[in-house]
């Protein structure tokens, strides 16, 4: 995926992404980090088309994003977002299988394509002894699960998630994020996601895109990124940056 010289603003007054330019590498993870405010849910969502920008474009596998018809774009392209709602007396093999609606016709049935997608998606997110459950029988962190396995079952080579871990508790922000590894190391899929975290943006990506105020700042790995004068220079916070042989890089904030 390609982000050519994209210019985006809600108001069209105020840009709030102003000239951005990128790349997506296939099958890897890429997480969007800076400060509130600057643009990350926002370039997530002209990336995945719920805004059109009023510059530039973006191009996935070689054809603007634009030209996509919905149901072909959502073939290739899947997204869970911020915020997510369903009825609560929805079971979870039910939602899950509402990420096949790409790959039907308006009255078709579901078929062995369909079960075994949705199967593959419930395996993959740990929800097979979870499937005739409701979703207010779910704990937050599960829940977020089952937005992501249908997601999965779209059956796409990219897989979007904007601030996957909101209102999760630490544990169910770990166990999340190990899910999200496990799906890019076993199964190939190219990821993009949002996250606030800087230390869990490091440890858990290839790649990060670093925003501010509506521009990229900087781009790179995260041990190219993350140093104690670039974390000063986006977020205004004192940080010391060091890594362990079990730890790995991390930050740690010291003042303002």
């Amino acid at each position: 995926m390609e982000i050519k010289d994209i210019t985006f603003s809600y108001d069209k007054k105020n840009d709030q992404l102003k000239s951005v330019t990128g790349h997506i590498e296939p099958g890897k993870i890429t997480t969007i980090i800076g400060p509130n405010g600057c643009g990350k849910s926002t370039l997530l969502g002209v990336m995945s088309q719920n805004y059109t920008p009023r510059n530039g474009e973006v191009i996935l596998d070689g054809k603007a994003i634009s030209l996509y018809k919905p149901k072909e774009l959502a073939k290739k392209l899947a997204v869970v977002h911020q915020h997510n709602d369903a009825p609560s007396d929805m079971t979870v093999e039910k939602l899950t299988g509402f990420g096949r609606m790409p790959h039907k016709s308006m009255f078709s049935q579901s078929n062995e394509e369909d079960e075994q997608a949705i199967e593959w998606a419930l395996n993959c997110t740990n929800l097979q002894s979870k499937r005739k459950l409701t979703i207010d029988q779910l704990s937050g962190g599960e829940r977020q699960r089952v937005w992501i396995a249908m997601a999965l079952a779209q059956k796409t080579g990219i897989l979007f998630l904007d601030e996957p871990t909101t209102y999760l508790d630490i544990y169910y922000q770990i166990e999340l994020l190990e899910l999200i590894k496990q799906l890019n190391a076993k199964y190939g899929l190219t990821i993009v996601m949002v996250l606030h975290d800087i230390n869990q943006a490091i440890r858990y990506s290839d790649h990060l895109i670093v925003m501010k105020q509506g521009e990229i700042a900087m781009k790179g790995a995260p041990h190219e990124v993350i140093t104690e004068s670039t974390v000063k220079l986006i977020y205004g916070v004192d940080v010391v940056v060091k890594s362990g042989e079990d730890t790995g890089l991390y930050m740690v904030p010291v003042g303002i």
